[in-house]
């Protein structure tokens, strides 16, 4: 991170991402404060990050009024459920995530003339009719269909964050992450990297929705992290794309973990998710030219590395259950 920021508040900071954002930001010396409500994620997350200096921690629900916080250079809004079965479970949280809490956040930024970098997703885009899908792509998003809780309250916040650049002058980023994988996802997450591994080491059917012939492009965390803190080093309003550009189909990446795990375990076949897209790939044209970045972690490692940590808290939950 080339710009050195003193003091980061990152909502959403024990999520998946936001908790691998907060060990980042203090390996780049910058002090933490991770906020969040826990109703997706767990404080489990940041242990390891609870006795470094810096580091600080709220358990707060950033759609209602915030607290004396204390003063920021930088706001990461990343407060909201991300997995489908998630934000189908919490709708309603999750359109108030998009609009109140991206208010909150911004409106803070504001107060604290603070850089602000809205963590958006390549669910704006729907089920694109454009491949790969520019940042230029205006989507095609099925308003009204049970994604549309977490897809339109992305693309709601996007639109207040460029309302706040341009009414108010807040040095305002915005960052469309693709899927994202790594350590530190939930078991019972819903997407299909955690499913696949969880399903694959238990021996159970590893389950595809649909044919398996839709495709997605996976970003190992760590090169998520770098990419935010990259588009938050620069006054670039977005939006960027953040994600891998190497596409695999979800039966390839199925028989991939299949075959890292050494699993006997048969794939099996599940109606496919309403309103669920065909291609899912980014263009990062605009984040190698603006931004210097671009992934540089293999699916390989990216998958190896996921899959030890899965299998280091499967032992770690089996040595517990025995006391």
């Amino acid at each position: 991170m080339s710009e050195q920021y003193e003091r980061a508040l990152v909502t959403g900071g024990c999520g998946f991402v936001g908790s691998h954002l907060c060990e980042q930001l203090l390996d780049a010396g910058t002090a933490v404060l991770a906020l969040d409500n826990f109703a997706t994620s767990t404080p489990a997350n940041v242990a390891r990050l609870l006795d470094r200096p810096g580091f600080e921690l709220i358990q707060h629900d950033v759609t209602e009024q915030l607290p004396t916080l204390g003063c920021f250079d930088v706001v990461f809004h990343l407060a909201s459920a991300a997995s489908p079965a998630a934000y189908l479970r919490l709708p309603i949280e999750t359109l108030r995530a998009g609009a109140l809490g991206t208010a909150n956040a911004l409106e803070l930024a504001e107060r604290n003339r603070a850089r602000f970098v809205l963590a958006s997703t390549s669910e704006v885009y729907g089920d694109p009719a454009v491949h790969p899908q520019p940042e230029g792509y205006w989507g095609h998003v099925n308003p009204v269909g049970p994604r549309s809780v977490y897809d339109e309250a992305k693309r709601y916040a996007e639109a207040l964050t460029m309302a706040f650049r341009r009414e108010r002058g807040v040095n305002t980023g915005i960052a469309r992450i693709f899927n994202t994988y790594g350590p530190y996802m939930r078991t019972d997450d819903g997407r299909m990297v955690p499913n696949f591994i969880a399903q694959a080491l238990s021996g159970a059917p590893i389950t595809i929705a649909g044919t398996g012939e839709q495709t997605r492009s996976l970003c190992y965390v760590d090169d998520t992290g770098r990419g935010l803190l990259a588009l938050a080093s620069t006054d670039h309003p977005g939006p960027v794309n953040i994600g891998n550009p190497h596409e695999i189909s979800v039966r390839g990446l199925a028989e991939e973990i299949r075959s890292v795990t050494g699993s006997t375990s048969p794939v099996q076949y599940v109606d496919g998710a309403i309103d669920d897209p065909k291609r899912r790939c980014p263009d990062i044209s605009l984040a190698r030219r603006e931004l210097g970045w671009w992934p540089v972690v293999t699916r390989a490692e990216g998958l190896r590395r996921t899959i030890d940590w899965f299998i280091g808290r499967r032992a770690v939950a089996a040595e517990e259950s025995l006391r």
